[in-house]
């Protein structure tokens, strides 16, 4: 057999809540209603603001910024704050050289060394992007053939100056 409702209680909330509207003091009703008897809200007539989109140059700058300081660690650089470059002392002279790799440490970085090596990905990405546009149609022959030497010679150095850092950071790596 089902429960009964408790009608009685139902009750009593919905008079409860019927009553304390009447149930005001005074004196806030007299401030909540008497201004607004004999003023009136002005008229106004405002224009909606329009915001334009962005130009995709735009878009593609902001991407590629973003792109940069995510691949560079700039989060890891804030949160750790390593120094920009660190240094080494050369057992045969004595003398202090600066180092920019932090070696032996691949879940470390200098500031340097995440900024250079982001720039490199970035380097890379730009060449692909260049690549893309020596195979647009309407373009003059000497444009896309500037493209394509452009884009391959970015690729090819962001890969082999990737692979030199992985190198310097991790001795003994591919070899």
């Amino acid at each position: 057999m089902a429960p009964k409702a408790d009608t009685q209680s139902a009750g009593a909330v919905a008079a409860a809540d019927a009553s304390s509207q009447f149930s005001m003091d005074p004196v806030f009703h007299i401030l909540k209603v008497v201004p607004y008897s004999f003023l009136r809200p002005p008229r106004l007539r405002l224009k909606i603001p329009s915001v334009s989109l962005p130009s995709a140059m735009t878009v593609f700058s902001l991407v590629l910024l973003t792109y940069f300081m995510v691949v560079s660690g700039f989060v890891y650089d804030v949160i750790v704050e390593p120094p920009g470059i660190g240094s080494t002392q050369d057992p045969a002279t004595g003398a202090v050289r600066p180092v920019v790799f932090l070696p032996g440490r691949v879940n470390g970085q200098y500031i340097i060394e995440g900024l250079s090596s982001g720039f490199m990905f970035v380097l890379g990405g730009i060449g692909i992007v260049l690549l893309d546009l020596a195979l647009d149609k309407n373009r003059a022959r000497s444009v896309k053939v500037s493209y394509a030497i452009a884009g391959i010679s970015s690729v090819v150095i962001a890969y082999v100056m990737t692979t030199l850092f992985i190198r310097i950071k991790i001795p003994g790596y591919l070899r």
